[in-house]
């Protein structure tokens, strides 16, 4: 009888840990946000704005500042991670989920993807719950209505400043790739290689669950030209975008940046998806969110989505 007593305990416990997983599982897709439905509808292009630096990240404001700023959508990040085993999610239920899908249907916003920021300071190579995080990030996106989970490879393990870690980085994507290919996700790798090594880098992975989020400021740190990168990265491996550079100048007045040769690129390429930004800030009102933002979404937008295209 005590046996009895100590399993059904223990039984309660598995339950209670496994269901904010179900629940991320089980929660049906609601309209305009997002996924590869809402992706292959409306404008071949979409902008969008990176939560984090609009500085609601993961807060519900994002969706009414995201429409203030013009943007049709947000990458929506995880939340803090540190040295968590879990990242700190308000999406890890159903109420939090219906709360983000109503406000972003009421400002008319979609989910862009679910970003793993945290790991931009952390060591994906090294983490021993890298699997388990994942997991968590991919179920997210299944329950918010996209199918893109941006992973940026850090400061610590990038596979450009580390080469040392290539292998084991190849081997956990490999898994972590596999698994969300399963659930109609996509992982999408920050690595900061340049496009033909990080197109090696793919094959390396050997994982259809596995693809490129191209930034732009990458590509013009490594001294490359943009749309040379984009062609040699491929339609098929890029799974979003980031559109703008380090802080210095907006989008627009950036001379490293020629938007309407990209667009030129990217119409040949026949790619279409999320144009993501994320920095491009004057810094001389660096601090002015919505000035620095609407700025780029406008400019932009006015070369993606022109007026008489619709």
């Amino acid at each position: 009888m005590k046996c009895f007593f100590e399993n059904k305990g223990k039984l309660r416990i598995k339950r209670a840990l496994l269901l904010p997983l179900l629940t991320l599982s089980v929660l049906p897709f609601l309209p305009g946000c997002g996924g590869s439905d809402a992706a292959s509808s409306g404008p071949r292009y979409k902008v969008g704005v990176c939560d984090w630096m609009i500085l609601k990240r993961q807060k519900i404001g994002a969706f009414r500042l995201a429409s203030e700023i013009g943007a049709d959508g947000i990458a929506l990040d995880m939340g803090s991670l540190g040295d968590r085993v879990r990242f700190e999610s308000k999406l890890d239920d159903t109420l939090g989920q219906r709360r983000f899908h109503e406000e972003a249907a009421k400002y008319g916003q979609e989910i862009a993807s679910i970003a793993m920021s945290g790991f931009y300071g952390q060591d994906f190579a090294r983490r021993p719950e890298f699997e388990s995080l994942t997991r968590q990030a991919i179920l997210t996106a299944k329950a918010m209505g996209t199918d893109v989970v941006f992973l940026p490879l850090g400061i610590h393990c990038n596979p450009k400043a580390h080469p040392e870690l290539r292998d084991t980085l190849a081997r956990r994507l490999k898994t972590v790739g596999d698994l969300a290919a399963r659930e109609g996700v996509v992982i999408a790798i920050a690595s900061k290689l340049p496009a033909a090594q990080d197109v090696e880098f793919l094959r390396e992975i050997g994982s259809k669950g596995v693809k490129v989020s191209v930034n732009f400021s990458d590509i013009l740190e490594n001294g490359l030209d943009i749309s040379s990168e984009l062609r040699t990265w491929g339609k098929d491996n890029i799974a979003q975008i980031h559109c703008s550079n380090t802080d210095g100048f907006w989008i627009e007045n950036d001379p490293a940046i020629d938007l309407p040769t990209v667009k030129k690129t990217l119409d040949e390429m026949g790619w279409s998806g999320w144009l993501l930004i994320e920095r491009s800030r004057d810094p001389q009102i660096v601090r002015e969110v919505k000035t620095n933002f609407s700025a780029n979404a406008a400019y932009v937008k006015s070369i993606f989505q022109p007026k008489n295209q619709e």
